[in-house]
């Protein structure tokens, strides 16, 4: 493991995960590749991370959750290190991009509802983990083409108008086979209560 960078009191913890060799300016670098940029070298599969609890007040994740062999172990593990209010941000390819399929290292399709398991008031499947996010940002861009012909202005309208979230549902059951996302990006809040979050292996143990 590299040396962390150092960091005041008054700067705002960054993590960078899986940031190969464009690291954010200023975060913490955390990668399974050596020729990487990262500070720490862990593999993003094997938990827990070398990290305290609540040690980040923000943590980044840019087209990495595609290709970790365990979603639900490494979303909450990275809620396990953020403090409560912190954000964790998520890009990732949208499943219909048809660049998905040229990266064979790929694991994972995501959708704009990939993440509802983690908002109790959201999810159809509470038992999966314990681990809590607020949604405070979700959107897609679409092809260019798309994009230019106003379509992915139309997916968002609920970034603009809560009440008009159902034209992405529209978007994503219906049409987009034919008007195809490419990425989405994700944020949300970091909620903790005084419960300890149950892992989704031992979630998995009770049922």
């Amino acid at each position: 493991m590299r040396d962390s960078p150092s960091t005041t009191s008054t700067e705002k913890k960054i993590l960078d995960v899986g940031c190969g060799q464009n690291k954010y300016p200023g975060a913490i670098g955390i990668d399974a590749n050596p020729r990487s940029h990262a500070d720490v070298i862990h593999d993003l599969g094997s938990f827990p991370y070398p990290f305290g609890d609540n040690e980040f007040q923000e943590i980044l994740c840019r087209h990495v959750i595609e290709h970790v062999p365990d979603v639900l172990g490494f979303v909450t593990e990275l809620h396990r290190i953020t403090k409560s209010g912190g954000r964790l941000k998520i890009v990732t390819p949208h499943y219909s991009n048809p660049d998905w399929a040229t990266d064979p290292t790929h694991r994972n399709h995501f959708n704009s509802y990939s993440f509802t398991c983690f908002v109790p008031s959201r999810t159809p499947f509470p038992f999966y983990t314990t681990a809590e996010l607020k949604p405070l940002k979700t959107h897609v861009s679409l092809a260019n083409l798309w994009r230019a012909l106003g379509i992915e202005f139309l997916v968002n309208l609920d970034e603009r108008w809560p009440s008009w979230r159902f034209t992405r549902k529209f978007w994503e059951f219906y049409l987009s086979t034919i008007f195809r996302g490419k990425e989405l990006t994700f944020e949300f809040e970091v909620v903790k209560s005084n419960e300890p979050v149950q892992s989704p292996k031992a979630a998995a143990d009770i049922l």
